[in-house]
């Protein structure tokens, strides 16, 4: 029996699906890790300004605001992060293929050619005196 959070995955969907147990069991690794990062990250971001109170002096709202947002922008990237090794341990047990992350290739651009003239375009003729002109009757 396998569970996913608090609810418990039927025996006959876990033998569908082998990698279902491993999965679980990173997804709880990955959101810990994240939870872990922020609280972590809260305390070290207010060491660290309050190091700084002595030279740059600010109330201490400010103080929590910039260590909980700061906190929270690591956190969802290592939460991030982590899910998405999740999801490719997923792809893996399911299909036995590792998902190809790269970015794609930038396709090259080809070099403009020499204009081609088409059959809507005006045939400039020279006119009198050497000149173009735009009707060929012209004299």
């Amino acid at each position: 029996m396998v569970n996913l959070g608090l609810t418990k995955v039927d025996d006959a969907l876990v033998a569908k699906h082998p990698g279902l147990e491993s999965y679980a069991a990173c997804q709880s690794h990955a959101f810990m890790k994240g939870s872990g990062t922020f609280v972590l990250g809260v305390a070290g971001f207010f060491a660290i300004q309050k190091a700084l109170q002595r030279k740059l002096p600010y109330p201490l709202q400010w103080n929590l605001l910039i260590s909980i947002v700061a906190s929270s922008v690591g956190s969802y990237a290592v939460t991030r992060w982590e899910t998405q090794k999740c999801s490719d341990l997923w792809l893996l047990l399911e299909t036995g293929k590792v998902p190809d992350r790269s970015s794609p290739p930038v396709p090259q651009q080809e070099e403009p050619t020499a204009p081609q003239k088409t059959k809507y375009e005006l045939a400039f003729t020279p006119g009198r005196n050497g000149k173009n002109s735009l009707f060929q009757g012209e004299r």
